[in-house]
């Protein structure tokens, strides 16, 4: 069995409970089937366990320098990338006219977290080339996608997304990068953006940034932002762009990913749609980042668990509960049940993460008006639950492991690391929150939370039992989301405790999705699927009543305390 992802769960999930193989009746879908469906996951696996995972460790103790003027990364990476490319899968779920394979959403989601469960640093230059190419692919003209997204697809330039400053962080409103229009319509970019994921290195002909900046004159806040494209060398001539590597910063993980402080001096950026529409653009970007980071975070869980699982069956020590034979030979220690418990927390969360990832990539390829409206309220979610629970595999994995797992003996550290990043990236975990209790779940007069709980509603009805318990936690949060709102001044003060609580009911809700799809099968597979489900709606979905009961108070104490008082 992989150590890096399983295969047999992403067929359960993909075939048995999302018929993924019945979107090849659609016209985009129509030259696929599940025997290619099948190819592009079998060459996921064989690249990322050839190409990408060895070098995980390596990439890790050896960080990208930076010497003035170049950065230095291990040449792996390079390679790595380079078969990615190769190999199409760079380009695979996008249009047949601009080079693609038109492979669904689903399908390449569930390759991708091959990748990013087998080395998240590299993998990671690809996610943001992908997401960089689909939103010019969206907004840009003919000739911008020409010039830059297919070479992006073809593997020669890579991509970014550059919106964070040093004195604005997330706040974008504040952003204060200026764009100035020249005659022949080309703008003047200056400013300073930092923590910019693979802003500098040499893996790539070209890099592709996408800039937000504020046109001079424009007005203060996001509705002043627009958008741009600024290569970091000039395409006809080769020259550099005025953009400045200022420096690297050192991550706890990801430290395979070059993340940099660029400095723009004057470089050529070419606006992207219209002026003052910069963020909306850029949100098309953001938000597959965010589903991205989501599953970048349940890869790392799940290898963390497989890792831990694996572990817990080879190692021995200790004697079952009651023996009291000294001379008795040792267990393994999956025999013990605080390490049992472990396991199957962490079993429930990454299963019910790659659900959660998959299912909001089976949307994307059944457009509609529902569907799209499900997706914007679930994005938060997506981004954020498995940001701070399948982190939580890694820290029960380091566990399971002992005193090795904080050694660098073993990866599960390395996993724990490059997963504490994720609750940080493409926006916080609260970030997140004020996104779901302040916008997705009021919008449209509500009506996207209320198609949510619909659908959890109506799968606890065809599980009676487990089902039972999951309807009342809908039902409640819905009368806790009215309560809030009738006092909008109090309605955000716990917007944290609200995301929580909404994550683990739809998770709850995703288990008994997957209960259903194992329904009638025997094995040892569907018997452990029965059995996270019952674990996750009896163990962990009770942990959502403390959090609505503190949101039914309105308690403000976090609003109302004084920071002197912290010390």
């Amino acid at each position: 069995m992989s150590k890096v992802f399983s295969r047999r769960d992403l067929d359960f999930l993909l075939y048995e409970w999302l018929d993924a193989e019945a979107l090849t009746a659609r016209e985009r879908y129509a030259e696929h089937s599940r025997e290619t469906f099948d190819d592009f996951l079998d060459v996921s696996q064989q690249i990322a366990e050839r190409d990408f995972a060895p070098h995980n460790r390596t990439g890790d103790l050896n960080e990208p320098t930076f010497d003035g003027e170049r950065v230095t990364i291990i040449p792996e990476v390079s390679r790595a990338l380079q078969v990615f490319a190769e190999s199409g899968l760079i380009a695979a779920g996008f249009p047949a006219e601009h080079g693609g394979l038109q492979l669904p959403h689903v399908l390449q989601r569930a390759c991708f977290l091959w990748f990013q469960a087998a080395n998240t640093g590299t993998s990671a230059y690809a996610m943001l080339t992908s997401g960089n190419s689909h939103l010019l692919l969206t907004h840009g003209t003919e000739e911008q996608i020409r010039r830059y997204v297919h070479p992006m697809l073809e593997g020669r330039f890579t991509g970014t997304m550059c919106l964070s400053e040093p004195q604005a962080g997330s706040s974008l409103s504040d952003v204060a990068t200026r764009a100035v229009k020249q005659a022949d319509g080309t703008y003047r970019i200056d400013g300073g953006k930092m923590w910019i994921s693979g802003g500098d290195h040499e893996l790539s002909e070209n890099i592709i940034h996408l800039v937000l900046a504020r046109v001079v004159g424009a007005p203060a806040g996001v509705k002043g932002l627009s958008l741009f494209i600024v290569p970091k060398k000039n395409l006809e001539t080769g020259e550099r762009n005025g953009v400045v590597l200022a420096g690297l910063n050192h991550k706890m993980g990801y430290r395979g990913t070059t993340n940099t402080v660029l400095a723009f001096d004057g470089a050529v950026g070419e606006l992207v749609g219209e002026e003052g529409r910069g963020l909306q653009y850029m949100f098309h970007m953001m938000n597959e980042a965010r589903i991205g980071v989501g599953s970048g975070a349940v890869a790392l869980g799940y290898t963390g668990y497989l890792h831990a699982l694996a572990y817990a069956r080879e190692r021995q020590q200790g004697r079952p509960v009651g023996d009291k034979d000294p001379t008795a030979p040792p267990v393994p220690i999956v025999e013990h049940p605080d390490v049992r418990r472990m396991l199957l927390a962490s079993k429930s969360y990454v299963e019910g993460g790659l659900a959660l990832v998959l299912y909001a990539a089976k949307l994307l390829d059944e457009p509609s008006p529902e569907n799209d409206l499900l997706l914007d309220t679930l994005t938060p979610i997506v981004k954020a639950w498995p940001s701070q629970w399948c982190r939580l595999a890694d820290d029960h994995a380091i566990q399971v492991h002992g005193g090795y797992g904080y050694t660098r003996e073993y990866p599960v550290e390395q996993f724990y690391r490059d997963n504490r990043l994720n609750s940080i990236h493409e926006g916080t975990d609260g970030i997140q929150a004020l996104d779901l209790l302040g916008r997705k779940v009021t919008q449209h007069g509500g009506a996207g939370l209320g198609l949510l709980l619909d659908r959890i509603r109506a799968t606890a009805a065809r599980t009676p039992e487990l089902g039972a318990h999951v309807a009342r936690a809908a039902d409640r949060l819905a009368v806790t989301t009215a309560k809030l709102w009738a006092d909008p001044s109090k309605a955000l003060v716990n917007a944290t405790a609200y995301l929580d609580a909404a994550g683990h009911l739809v998770i709850a809700w995703l288990w008994l999705e997957q209960l259903l799809a194992a329904e009638g099968k025997e094995g040892d597979f569907y018997a452990g699927k029965r059995l996270a489900a019952r674990y996750f709606v009896t163990h962990e979905l009770p942990r959502i009543g403390p959090m609505l009961d503190l949101l039914d108070s309105g308690d403000t104490l976090l609003r109302d305390m004084d920071d002197a008082w912290l010390g």
